[in-house]
């Protein structure tokens, strides 16, 4: 009898235990559903008015006739675009989302400190898109423009000229998290603000490093100016740090 009780008393609690568990995670589906829906509907409209999308993306460069090499590339990419803006704009809708679900299991103390990080992650990651279309990509596009402008028609395939723009985009707007990840290894006290401060040597190797495989092109102006912008980024972050913890 007292076996029986006491199995009784383990099912239970293991009920009990697991069924937070498994709201957490029905609540966290009923999110990813919401999200899906959010990025379909936003990719839909822009491709609506995927042509407007288009001429933003080729202000950049000036006197360039792009062609397509098959008849359905131009089709393609609109479809890419399109995807990539869904994304883009439902960003701010899944930070939303992500605080929604990480609130009630925070303590006031970490809200303080999770919630800006990640409202200030996304606020950085359009700083990086906005440096990237009017510095980065112009940069780039002329550099190469004025190289061949004697020798070649400057006729360029519209799919792989927005691949390169895409990576070039993504590759700033994650280079432009590095406060945050530093933020977040200073609050955990994995490495001191004293320690990245002492290692500015190795961090402008990395920079520089860090410049050149991010950039699609291998123009040294881009380079120079994504390595330029993260160098700025990391002492941005070490004052921010430096602050926080003082």
């Amino acid at each position: 009898m007292t076996t029986n009780s006491n199995f009784n008393f383990i099912t239970n609690t293991t009920v009990i235990l697991e069924l937070p568990f498994a709201e957490h995670i029905e609540e966290l589906r009923q999110r990813l559903f919401l999200l899906f829906w959010v990025i379909i509907i936003l990719t839909c409209t822009a491709f609506i008015e995927v042509k407007d999308l288009v001429k933003i993306l080729e202000l950049p460069i000036q006197n360039v006739k792009f062609f397509q090499i098959s008849p359905g590339e131009y089709f393609i990419s609109t479809i890419k675009i399109s995807f990539y803006t869904g994304l883009l704009f439902s960003s701010p809708f899944v930070i939303g989302q992500l605080i929604l679900f990480l609130l009630p299991g925070l303590t006031k103390k970490e809200t303080k400190i999770i919630l800006p990080l990640l409202l200030s992650s996304l606020v950085l990651f359009g700083l990086g898109l906005t440096f990237s279309y009017y510095v980065l990509i112009p940069a780039a596009l002329n550099f190469f423009l004025n190289y061949s402008e004697e020798v070649i028609e400057p006729l360029w395939s519209f799919d792989q000229y927005f691949e390169f723009i895409l990576v070039l985009f993504y590759s700033t707007g994650l280079a432009f998290q590095i406060p945050i990840l530093q933020i977040l290894v200073g609050l955990l006290n994995i490495v001191s603000t004293k320690q990245m401060l002492g290692a500015w040597r190795y961090i402008i190797l990395m920079s520089t490093i860090l410049g050149a495989i991010l950039t699609p092109s291998t123009d040294p102006l881009t380079q120079l100016l994504l390595s330029l912008a993260i160098l700025l980024l990391y002492f941005s972050g070490l004052g921010i740090l430096f602050l926080i913890k003082n």
